[in-house]
């Protein structure tokens, strides 16, 4: 990549995650924001999407980053003749629905769940999120900005050789129809107040929503209490909830319950609030709570059983839960890659295909509508990106309207359990050196292995039978491991055991991290799949980046 003659040092240029542009806030200078914000609005204006010269949406999450990246991406918008509309800190689906409504481009800043000296920026097509499909041609049209600001004289330029704005310039007022809007979404569909009688502990931390979704419960008809502020951004990954989290939610519950009485379940949201966290209330003989995380993927099944859902789209490394329940139902299921783009993709030709309550999620509970469905007393127009308030609304409606609690709706689900996890700090090239050892090139995407040694994918099964080899060195008897059957390479390699455990090894598009996803029949051995994998010196993923990686 050149240098221009005005920097410091040389840029590191913003890769797309699995949604959106991700980097080091050290790396999301001034002027890399600029140049990453003008090309995809040029894209957009190029495919026909939304005009140079109209409206973008833009918005942010509450890292402290995210107000200096905004101010660079609103010269962008300007500088490409458009005009900005400043939605303030708000959900990343409040400013996609508003994108959807106005017919206009939008960009939120946000790094999700990801680490604190990261961040990110996602670019919103007038008609819903940007596709893998559309990254080739928005990385061109940034290549191209590129060569033209780094042409740029350091007196032309109006960026200073640190990379940032040489003047200070300020944000439009904050449009506060937009956060109203997405909270009218879900009141105006359900009056009456259907979560009456509710009592809730809503976790803030330093999600986004904070406010917005405590509000869409209360103006539902639940009680909720508020707990847990802070004013430091802390980075959730509602896959990756494991005991010392939920040891901290609990005793937020005890101090709540000591003042305003016994909770039916804790609720949060990740940094961008389009990912739900929620548990259920339990008690024991004494009284005392405690609580029971479900993950986002089960979550997201109740829902699309409440909505009446026809097809399903979700990624390949959901709970397989969800395709027992849905096979049960008869409905139409389609696994994709990880990443909300793929899911979106997904949903887009399941509904030209005829179906007709198109509805998806992710792992991390956040759920796409691919489709209008009915809810309460009114319809829900399609809204095909991750949210985090329909799973969280719908799961406590179900129980209202059962009259049960949330732990007795969940424990109806197929018994199927599940744990996620990660060891940050592996660098890509490790990652992907770790994915060619355990995948044949060229290889079929789903493999099966039978008893007499015959593999689906005849025409590499020496390689696949190689392959094998390598898991079985890792994923072992002593771990309480059996023969792999057959495995899946969708996204990272998903493995199926004989004695129905699965383990799921995959490189996260969003940091360097390696993450180790399981499905068993019992949550204390999904629990302690996820822990061999994550042992710090001989754990699963630690010994496959050792001996693998090089």
């Amino acid at each position: 990549m050149p240098v221009p003659s005005f920097l410091r040092r040389a840029p590191v240029a913003l890769a797309f995650g699995t949604s959106g542009l991700r980097g080091l806030v050290t790396d999301i200078t001034d002027l890399e924001a600029y140049i990453n914000v003008k090309g995809a609005l040029r894209y957009l204006a190029a495919i026909g999407d939304a005009p140079a010269s109209g409206p973008v949406i833009l918005g942010g999450d509450l890292r402290p980053s995210t107000a200096r990246i905004l101010v660079a991406c609103a010269r962008a918008v300007r500088d490409v003749g458009g005009t900005v509309v400043h939605a303030g800190r708000l959900p990343t689906p409040a400013l996609m629905l508003a994108c959807l409504a106005r017919r206009c481009a939008g960009v939120m800043v946000t790094g999700s769940h990801i680490p604190f000296d990261r961040n990110g920026i996602k670019v919103n097509r007038a008609v819903g999120e940007v596709l893998k499909s559309d990254e080739p041609g928005i990385l061109r049209e940034v290549a191209a900005v590129r060569a033209e600001e780094y042409a740029r004289s350091a007196e032309e330029s109006a960026f200073d050789a640190d990379g940032m704005r040489k003047a200070d310039e300020t944000l439009a007022p904050v449009d506060a129809a937009i956060a109203r809007a997405y909270l009218d979404r879900y009141v105006s569909a359900m009056p009456g107040a259907p979560l009456r009688g509710l009592r809730v502990l809503f976790h803030q931390h330093s999600s986004v929503g904070r406010e917005l979704v405590p509000e869409i419960l209360r103006e539902l008809g639940a009680e909720v209490v508020t707990a847990g502020r802070s004013e430091t951004f802390v980075a959730i990954d509602t896959e990756s909830i494991g005991d010392d989290q939920v040891a901290e939610l609990t005793a937020l519950c005890v101090v709540a319950e000591a003042a305003h009485g016994a909770m039916d379940a804790v609720v949060s949201t990740d940094g961008d609030s389009d990912r739900p966290l929620m548990l259920a209330v339990r008690r024991g003989v004494d009284g005392a709570p405690s609580l029971r995380f479900l993950p986002g993927d089960l979550l997201g099944l109740v829902v699309a059983e409440r909505l009446g859902a026809d097809a399903v789209a979700v990624p390949v490394s959901t709970n397989d839960a969800v395709a027992m329940r849905l096979a049960e139902l008869g409905v139409r299921l389609r696994t994709t890659r990880i990443g909300s783009p793929w899911v979106v993709a997904a949903l887009a030709a399941l509904v030209s295909e005829g179906a007709q309550r198109v509805m998806g999620w992710e792992a991390n509970g956040g759920f796409l509508l691919g489709s209008a469905v009915s809810l309460g007393a009114a319809v829900l127009e399609p809204l095909p990106t991750r949210d985090a308030v329909l799973p969280l609304v719908v799961n406590l409606l179900v129980a209202a309207e059962r009259r049960s609690s949330l732990d007795a709706v969940w424990s109806a689900l197929p018994q199927r359990f599940g744990r996620a996890g990660l060891v940050d700090g592996v660098a890509p090239s490790v990652t992907q050196a770790v994915m060619a050892r355990l995948v044949p090139a060229g290889a079929a995407t789903e493999v099966r292995f039978a008893a007499d040694g015959s593999v689906s994918d005849a025409a590499r099964a020496h390689d696949w039978h190689t392959s094998r080899s390598v898991m079985a060195r890792f994923f072992t008897e002593a771990d309480g491991f059996g023969t792999v059957l057959r495995v899946n390479a969708l996204d990272g390699v998903r493995m199926t055991f004989d004695g129905g455990d699965v383990a799921h090894v995959r490189a996260s598009g969003n940091a360097p991290q390696l993450r180790i996803y399981a499905n068993a029949a019992t949550q204390s051995r999904a629990d302690a799949i996820v822990a061999a994998g994550l042992r710090p010196v001989d754990g699963i993923l630690a010994r496959m980046a050792a001996e693998l990686g090089g």
